[in-house]
C-alpha cells in the first residue's frame, strides 16, 4: 500500500459522505487501486483508514482502560495519558502531524463544532458513548507552535459509597463518621482541590448518604453524578450550538431546580455566576446543599469564590455575608504524585470582621483547633458529634 494510494481513498471516503463502514472502505481500496490489490493490502488500508474515520481511531485503546482519566496528544509521536498511576507516555504514534490534525477536525465535526484555519481550537463534548462522557479540547497551528494538540477527558460515572472510598484510602473511619453526620444534620458544604483530585467522587458518595424520602436536584455542566439514591434529579447544561443559540447555563438550571420541589440542591462544579443564585437558594430554607469548586487550599476558598461571585455582579461584602449564611463546611481534596486521591482537611467556615475565614478542624492524623466548631454546628442540628 503506497501513501499515494491510502491518500486518494481517504480523498474518496471523504468526499463520498456516505457511513464509515468496513464494506465501503475496502470497496474504495479496490476501485483507487483498479481492482488489482491483494487482501493483505486491503486489510491494513482498512485498518489505517478506520483509525481516522470511525470513532476515537488510535486513541480508543486508551479510552477503554477503566483506570484512563485524560489522554493528551501534543505530537504524532507524543501520546500520554492519566490515570491511577499518575501521567505516563504511551507506545500510541501517529503517522504524521496531518493525522493527529485529521482526527481533531473529525471529533469536532462529530460534536457539531468547526476546527479549521479560522477557527483554530475547539473545547466541546463528544457524542454520549459507554465509555462515558468525553470532553474534547484541541488547538491546531500556529496558535499551538509545536503541531495540533488534542486533549481527551474521560468523565466517568461517580458512583461509589463512602464506604469505598474508605476502603480504598481515601480516608479514614473517623473521617467517614464526620462525613455521614455532615449529610444526616444537613450541613451545607463545598467541596475543594484541583482537577482530578476526586471532589466528584466525594460529592456522589455523600449524596448516597441522603436519606430516601428527600429529593436531590442536581445540577451539572456534565452528568458526571450518579448516587446510589431513589429520587436525584439531574439538569445538564447545554452549550450554544454553532449559531451560538440554545446555550443554557447553570445559572437558568439553578433557578430551575428550585421550581422542582427540592429537598437538597447541589452544584456539580460551581464555576462562576451561578454561585450567586446558589448562594441565595441556600439562604432562603434549602437546607444541605452542596457542591465542587476548584481552590488550591481550603483557606483559599472564600477567594475562590469572591472570584466567582463577581462575575455575577455579587460585592465581596455581600458574598461574605451570604457565604457565611448558606454554607457550613469546606472537604478538600488532593491527588497524591503516586495519583490516588486523598481527604486532607474538613474546615469550618467562620466569619470575621471584614469576611470570612476556614477553620481547619480535622487532617488526616489528627484533629485541629476547630474541631469544637465542628462539634457546635452538628449539635446545633440535633446531631451527636461521632467521637
Amino acid at each position: 500500500m503506497t501513501a499515494d494510494l491510502i491518500e486518494r481513498v481517504r480523498d474518496r471516503l471523504a468526499s463520498s459522505g456516505a457511513e464509515i463502514t468496513s464494506t465501503v472502505v475496502a470497496d474504495a481500496v479496490r476501485e483507487e487501486a483498479g481492482g488489482v490489490v491483494g487482501h493483505a493490502d486491503v486489510l491494513e488500508a482498512m485498518r489505517l483508514l478506520e483509525q481516522e474515520f470511525v470513532g476515537a481511531g488510535l486513541l480508543a485503546p486508551l479510552l477503554r482502560d477503566e483506570t484512563t482519566t485524560d489522554v493528551l496528544v501534543t505530537g504524532p509521536d507524543q501520546v500520554w495519558v492519566d490515570g491511577a498511576g499518575g501521567l505516563r507516555r504511551t507506545d500510541t504514534r501517529f503517522p504524521d502531524e496531518d493525522s493527529v490534525r485529521r482526527l481533531a477536525q473529525r471529533l469536532a465535526l462529530s460534536c457539531g463544532r468547526r476546527l479549521d484555519d479560522a477557527q483554530p481550537f475547539v473545547d466541546a463534548w463528544l457524542p454520549a458513548s459507554p465509555l462515558g462522557r468525553i470532553r474534547l479540547h484541541a488547538v491546531l497551528p500556529p496558535i499551538a507552535a509545536d503541531g495540533t494538540c488534542l486533549s481527551l477527558r474521560i468523565l466517568r460515572p461517580a458512583a461509589h459509597d463512602l464506604s469505598t472510598l474508605e476502603s480504598l484510602g481515601t480516608f479514614d473511619a473517623i473521617a467517614h463518621a464526620v462525613l455521614a453526620a455532615i449529610v444526616e444534620a444537613r450541613l451545607a458544604f463545598l467541596i475543594s482541590g484541583g482537577t482530578g483530585s476526586g471532589k466528584t467522587t466525594l460529592l456522589a458518595a455523600m449524596l448516597g448518604r441522603v436519606p430516601a424520602h428527600e429529593r436531590i436536584v442536581c445540577v451539572e455542566d456534565a452528568g458526571e453524578l450518579q448516587p446510589d439514591h431513589p429520587q436525584f434529579v439531574r439538569l445538564v447544561a447545554r452549550p450554544a450550538n454553532v449559531e451560538g443559540a440554545g446555550e443554557v447555563t447553570l445559572s437558568d438550571l439553578v433557578r430551575q431546580g428550585l421550581r422542582m420541589r427540592p429537598d437538597r440542591l447541589v452544584v456539580g462544579e460551581v464555576r462562576g455566576a451561578e454561585v450567586c443564585d446558589l448562594l441565595a437558594a441556600l439562604n432562603t430554607g434549602h437546607d444541605g446543599g452542596a457542591g465542587t469548586v476548584h481552590a488550591n487550599s481550603p483557606a483559599e476558598v472564600p477567594a475562590r469564590m469572591e472570584a466567582l461571585a463577581a462575575l455575577g455582579g455579587l460585592t465581596r461584602d455581600a458574598l461574605h455575608s451570604q457565604l457565611s449564611a448558606a454554607l457550613h463546611i469546606v472537604l478538600h481534596m488532593r491527588r497524591e504524585p503516586d495519583g490516588s486521591r486523598r481527604l486532607v482537611q474538613i474546615g469550618v467556615l467562620d466569619r470575621i470582621v471584614g469576611g470570612v475565614r476556614v477553620l481547619p478542624a480535622w487532617q488526616p492524623g489528627g484533629w485541629l483547633p476547630a474541631q469544637a466548631d465542628l462539634a457546635d454546628a452538628l449539635a446545633a442540628r440535633g446531631v451527636r458529634p461521632p467521637w
